[in-house]
């Protein structure tokens, strides 16, 4: 029942990843099935519907891998060195400056098309 297929993940991981989008959708189809039952309630069976869909899925090896990846990304946003106050203002208005510079730019270019067509049009060429 382990055996692996073509893409690595065993029979028995493929059930359990089956078994958990199964109980996601049974969590949002309780929330929406039971629509005169108190929200708190509607809440709770979807809420216990990602619940188990998540338990499930993490008992299989993607699930497992998953989890290694966030935890290596976890190290690995520590190391970040983030800028400081002064680079990031620094940085945001050189942003602004180049955005208002190239609006002004489209802007002037779309003026210049626009007259180039009307132009064309008075002329008896654009028809």
């Amino acid at each position: 029942m382990t055996e692996k297929t073509e893409s690595g993940v065993s029979t028995l991981d493929t059930v359990k990843l089956v078994l958990a989008a199964a109980l996601l959708i049974g969590g949002v189809f309780a929330y929406y099935w039971y629509a005169q039952a108190s929200i708190f309630v509607r809440l709770g069976a979807l809420l216990a519907g990602v619940a188990a869909a998540i338990a499930v899925g993490m008992q299989s090896e993607p699930g497992r891998a998953l989890w290694h990846f966030m935890q290596t990304s976890r190290v690995e946003l520590r190391k970040v060195v983030w800028p400081t106050r002064v680079e990031t203002r620094q940085t945001t208005i050189a942003v602004l400056v180049f955005v208002v510079i190239m609006g002004v730019f489209f802007w002037a270019l779309d003026l210049f098309l626009l007259w180039v067509t009307r132009a064309l049009t008075l002329t008896g060429q654009g028809s």
